[in-house]
């Protein structure tokens, strides 16, 4: 195989773990030799999506994505989102009987439940005749795979996360105000419903509380929460110094698929305080790097006792070439499994 072509309607100037994880993905795969290319909606004109203005839908037609996938001329495609894009490349594939692999990385029946009265149900229906079409899903966990298995997807296939280890590292010094109070608790992330951020801002916690990402929430939480330090979104260097720069990072979510944040932090020597829900279950799981309890406020108190040095160490075990290596496999394993039979109308 000597290039793929990667469909993903989660693209810049998003800043997420979607993002994130396919540029990451690409980086490694070009350095062991192959040609990576993207569809996204750069290519097109978008419109904000309703409720998450940050979030671009494509507009354009089937036959003009058709017509880009036969330029890109790749050997493998690789749906990463169910957005428009993701849902024309599909249809293409199908009638033109190109073999294709998909990838699960957002909750979207309970995110899309925490907005609008529509039974997780009904959506996960169509997830399942959406990603059983390929010949591969790609899912991040371990607790992922058995949940969706049990929901009747099928072909689900291991594809983990890595964290670049050289950009988030402890740093020297505080790059936060020098008056607030320690210890710090933060979480980094989209300031959004479904990041369940309001569990963590509700904690009676000594010291401070800092929210680090921007989101549609972000301008009401600032309202809402004045005594928490919201910094908006933060990228490369400057966002690793601030994970550096606190004590308990504090991570709320109930609906992450993985929890990119989760690797970030530790590799910056930051413990963890977590649910114990699917992403922290995998990631932090029983390793000593992170406290998961129903009561998070415990959870934080208990993991400013974690060597910060542990959490690094713990970190290290997760690498963006292994992640990508276990990519490629996939990819490659898709060409010897049957797609399920599916309606003609796609």
């Amino acid at each position: 195989m000597t290039s793929i072509l990667i469909v993903t309607d989660a693209w810049h100037p998003q800043i997420n773990g979607v993002v994130r994880s396919l540029e990451l993905t690409a980086n490694q795969l070009l350095r062991m030799g192959l040609r990576v290319e993207f569809l996204t909606p750069q290519l097109f004109r978008t419109l904000p999506c309703p409720t998450y203005p940050e979030i671009r839908l494509s507009l354009t037609t089937r036959t003009r994505v058709a017509a880009i996938m036969d330029r890109f001329a790749c050997d493998h495609l690789h749906i990463a989102t169910e957005g428009p894009l993701g849902l024309m490349a599909r249809s293409v594939a199908l009638k033109q009987g190109k073999v294709f692999t998909t990838s699960y990385h957002t909750r979207f029946p309970e995110y899309l439940a925490a907005r609008l009265p529509v039974p997780v149900s009904v959506t996960y229906r169509w997830l399942r005749r959406f990603h059983n079409a390929g010949q591969g899903c790609m899912v991040a966990t371990g607790s992922l795979e058995k949940d969706l298995a049990a929901r009747g997807f099928t072909h689900l296939m291991r594809w983990s996360r890595g964290v670049d280890a050289d950009l988030f590292r402890p740093y020297e010094g505080s790059v936060l105000p020098a008056d607030l109070p320690r210890p710090i608790f933060m979480n980094v992330g989209r300031v959004a419903v479904e990041k369940n951020i309001e569990a963590f801002l509700e904690l009676d916690l000594p010291g401070s509380k800092v929210v680090v990402g921007g989101g549609p929430q972000l301008e009401s939480m600032r309202r809402a929460y004045p005594d928490v330090l919201f910094t908006g979104p933060k990228t490369g260097e400057d966002l690793a110094r601030t994970y550096a720069s606190a004590d308990v990072f504090v991570f709320p979510s109930l609906t992450d698929t993985f929890g990119n944040v989760l690797l970030e932090a530790l590799a910056c020597g930051v413990p963890v305080a977590a649910y114990p829900v699917m992403g922290p279950l995998d990631v932090i799981g029983d390793s000593g790097a992170g406290v998961l309890d129903e009561d998070l406020r415990a959870a934080a108190l208990a993991a400013l006792d974690i060597p910060r040095s542990y959490c690094r160490q713990m970190a290290l075990g997760f690498s963006w070439e292994a992640s990508s290596r276990q990519f490629l496999d996939n990819a490659i394993a898709a060409y010897g499994l049957p797609a399920e039979p599916q309606p003609q109308a796609a």
